[in-house]
């Protein structure tokens, strides 16, 4: 296992990586890291470098990217997402810094303290000249109620400030219970004294605070920003100072960063700025450090998806209660897509008993991933396996049958352009094992190597396969029979399957040798990568 670590990351982070057996852990720079880029199966970034498609075309290895910190517009997502990687971050890891730098930046905005530094450093006593605010008894507007927005709530109450929140996602009691007033933003706008970013860039959210919801609020707000600077249209921002409605901005985070050489923005007396410095503390980076190596640590080593941003996102917890269920479904469509005939249309699952009642987003994607991996020459895996099928048509629906008393199954239906196939499994002891196919029911593991058979119910057909196997030096491992419980209407004989495992790969010579005997009717190799 090869782990890129592509900018500065804390010490202990580094010694946890070098720690793992046989891990090789690279630490380069920005400016060199793409030199090892070919054979990197983890990529470990803060906010410098840009992981684009260009990138992830140079690591055909990669299997997740580790974003130290929240942010991960320097990731493409949609080009990871495409080549099956996992991206994730660390959220809420420098909740606390970013938090105590907002209120640093209000402090210094009620005070003047940066004007008043320079002008004492300069010499002069401008002591009447810089009479300040207090900031109790003030209203705090806060967008976004989030880690970061919590944190800050905690820090203002300290403050005696009056706190004011907007955010979709919070309900009033868990509002209440921070003592915070949940309005909606026009609301917020109208009111607050102040007013400070802490939401996610969205395509909803990029460039909310524009001249409209300038025009909202009460004259001599003060606006703080230490989220992403895309929230504020900078334009717009120039414009509300110089006509007097904000009475001044504390910006961490610009547009462009760092802000070009002119910029309106920072020609203003009443616009205070700092350089992307909210969640740089020795105590977040090491937080950050240490929790995104934790992440990828348990990512590689156990499959679990802490804080993942493009998969189905899920706790350690849930995580070990659908994990095996996901393998199941994975094998499950594997399965299925090499004895099924024709073009895949559809792909449909089951949960039956308490797997039912869970969040099964990752076993759905699971499945999916398992279908296409046959007929698609990219890797198709959890990450992207929705979007793969989008992009060829493959519809995928879901059932949840959470039946008390019922044991835990997944059934998983494959529609093509030429019939369904239908297979169902459970989990034996962690490991995936196959119940029933198209109805008939069987019993195998879902490993190795495994050969598929419909056949009439006839003499000599077991004797058969055993044979031809025998005559070619392929050992038998496991063999497993089943037949439909009755002759069906207009038919002569019942249907009849089996699934032999065997120690080695099944030529198709042999094949077509056991496709001699004319009750055999289908012959498939399916082959697992334990």
């Amino acid at each position: 296992m090869k782990v890129l670590v592509a900018e500065p990351l804390a010490a202990a982070g580094i010694e946890l990586l070098k720690a793992q057996p046989g891990w090789d852990v690279v630490v380069s720079n920005p400016k060199e890291y793409a030199q090892h880029l070919a054979d990197t199966d983890a990529l470990l970034v803060r906010s410098a470098v840009k992981v684009n498609a260009e990138v992830l075309a140079k690591a055909p290895k990669l299997k997740v990217i580790g974003r130290a910190g929240v942010g991960v517009d320097n990731v493409d997502l949609p080009a990871a997402t495409a080549a099956g990687v996992l991206v994730m971050n660390t959220p809420g890891g420098n909740a606390v810094s970013v938090a105590e730098h907002t209120l640093g930046l209000m402090l210094s905005m009620a005070r003047s303290i940066p004007q008043a530094h320079a002008s004492t450093k300069s010499g002069k006593w401008e002591k009447k000249k810089f009479m300040g605010t207090e900031l109790r008894g003030k209203k705090l507007g806060i967008l976004g109620l989030g880690s970061i927005g919590r944190e800050v709530v905690g820090r203002a109450r300290g403050f005696e400030m009056k706190i004011l929140a907007s955010d979709p996602y919070v309900n009033s009691q868990s509002a209440k219970d921070l003592g915070v007033s949940l309005v909606n933003q026009d609301e917020l706008y109208a009111q607050s004294d102040y007013i400070t970013v802490h939401v996610a860039l969205t395509k909803e959210t990029n460039g909310m605070l524009n001249d409209a919801a300038f025009a909202k609020m009460k004259t001599g707000v003060r606006i703080v920003n230490c989220a992403r600077g895309e929230l504020v249209d900078g334009e717009a921002l120039v414009r509300a100072i110089q006509s007097g409605k904000v009475a001044g901005a504390a910006l961490d985070v610009f547009q462009t960063e760092p802000p070009p050489a002119g910029d309106p923005l920072l020609a203003l007396e009443a616009v205070l700025a700092t350089p992307h410095i909210g969640g740089s503390t020795e105590e977040a980076q090491e937080i950050v450090g240490v929790r995104i190596v934790e992440q990828v640590v348990e990512y590689l080593q156990r499959g679990v998806a802490l804080n993942a941003v493009n998969v189905p996102a899920m706790t350690a917890e849930q995580y070990r209660a659908v994990g095996p269920y996901a393998a199941l479904a994975q094998r499950l469509g594997t399965f299925a897509a090499h004895i099924a005939s024709g073009n895949p249309r559809a792909v449909r699952l089951t949960y039956r008993g308490k797997i039912a009642e869970q969040n099964t987003a990752l076993v759905r994607n699971a499945g999916v991933a398992g279908v296409l991996s046959r007929s698609l020459a990219q890797n198709a895996n959890v990450v992207n396996a929705l979007q793969f099928a989008a992009d060829r048509g493959v519809s995928y629906a879901e059932h949840h049958e959470p039946r008390a008393g019922r044991a835990d199954s997944v059934s998983l239906e494959l529609e093509t352009d030429t019939g369904v196939t239908t297979v169902e499994g459970v989990v034996v002891f962690d490991r995936p094992r196959l119940t029933q196919v198209d109805g008939i029911g069987c019993e195998v593991p879902l490993s190795g190597h495994l050969l598929f058979f419909k056949n009439e119910d006839v003499p000599g057909v077991i004797g058969w396969i055993g044979s031809v196997l025998g005559k070619n030096g392929i050992n038998i491992a496991n063999f497993s029979l089943g037949r439909q419980d009755a002759i069906p209407k207009q038919a002569d004989v019942r249907q009849a399957l089996a699934i032999v495992e065997t120690d080695g790969m099944v030529p198709d010579a042999v094949l077509r040798q056991l496709l001699e005997n004319r009750a055999v009717k289908i012959a498939r190799v399916v082959e697992f990568k334990n």
